[in-house]
């Protein structure tokens, strides 16, 4: 099996589709024939309920358990707690024990590593594990950082948060500096477009503007849509839902961008973040 690649889809800005992305990217990649492993690192477990899992309190087993048992150095079971998604896609969820569990991590020995360690037991069986990340920079999305390769960073198209992006690249370069000096950003993915505007156009020039020597962005761009919206209380993907809407072919294009690698080279370094 060739190498598992680890990507972290975080924004610190919230509601622009890092959960919607996350689900669908997984789902896509499993679509391709891809192993794919789905990481809810968010307290309130978007991501969980969007594949179904309404009632993610009464889950024996959650992220918060399998950072405790790293912890603790518990000789469990890795895969115990793992969940399997119809579409073809595994999970590990999450729910409000994770709010606990991240105040825990500020103690904890080598507490950046703990969310790599657990994810070094399993990663062998999958090609991809991506990780939905939670609106924070706090310890468990720098915990998902030293986990991954690399970070998509969702943006939404209707307007720029540059302060925003440029907070979060200099979280990247001081996790590259300290724990994850491999760490890529493979770019920035334009989400709720509105395509009666030209909002999504010059969101994109003004990212190439500001950060263009230090990120791309991606070709495909995520129409903002009604059905877009339902599919996350539906437990299923967009594919599933709403095969043919514009949202599922630019999933669909996505996925394959993903799967490409991109032609373009990430060029992130510390000097240039700061």
């Amino acid at each position: 099996m060739p190498d598992c690649k680890t990507i972290a889809i975080c924004n610190q800005k919230g509601g622009v589709g890092k959960t919607t992305t996350t689900m669908n990217l997984g789902i896509g990649l499993a679509k391709s024939g891809k192993r794919v492993l789905l990481v809810d690192c968010d307290p309130q477990g978007d991501l969980t309920l969007c594949l179904g899992f309404q009632e993610a309190d009464k889950l024996p087993i959650t992220l918060s358990d399998k950072l405790a048992d790293v912890i603790r150095d518990s000789n469990t079971d890795a895969y115990e707690g793992i969940i399997t998604h119809r579409e073809g896609v595994d999970l590990v969820p999450a729910n409000l024990d994770l709010e606990a569990m991240e105040m825990y991590l500020v103690t904890a020995m080598s507490r950046e590593n703990i969310l790599k360690n657990y994810l070094s037991k399993v990663k062998s069986d999958y090609d991809y594990i991506l990780i939905d990340c939670r609106p924070s920079l706090g310890m468990l999305t720098l915990n998902a950082l030293t986990a991954a390769d690399s970070v998509i960073i969702p943006v939404q198209a209707q307007y720029l948060p540059a302060r925003a992006m440029t907070q979060l690249l200099q979280t990247v370069s001081k996790v590259k500096a300290h724990t994850n000096p491999d760490l890529k950003v493979d770019g920035v993915l334009l989400t709720l477009v509105d395509n009666r505007t030209n909002l999504a156009r010059s969101t994109a020039e003004a990212i190439k503007k500001n950060f263009g020597t230090v990120i791309k962005t991606y070709k495909t761009k995520i129409p903002i849509a009604v059905k877009a919206a339902e599919v996350t209380s539906k437990g299923k993907s967009i594919y599933e839902y709403e095969p043919n809407s514009k949202v599922s072919v630019a999933y669909t294009n996505f996925t394959k961008e993903v799967l490409s690698g991109g032609k373009e080279k990430e060029r992130l370094h510390s000097s240039d973040a700061r």
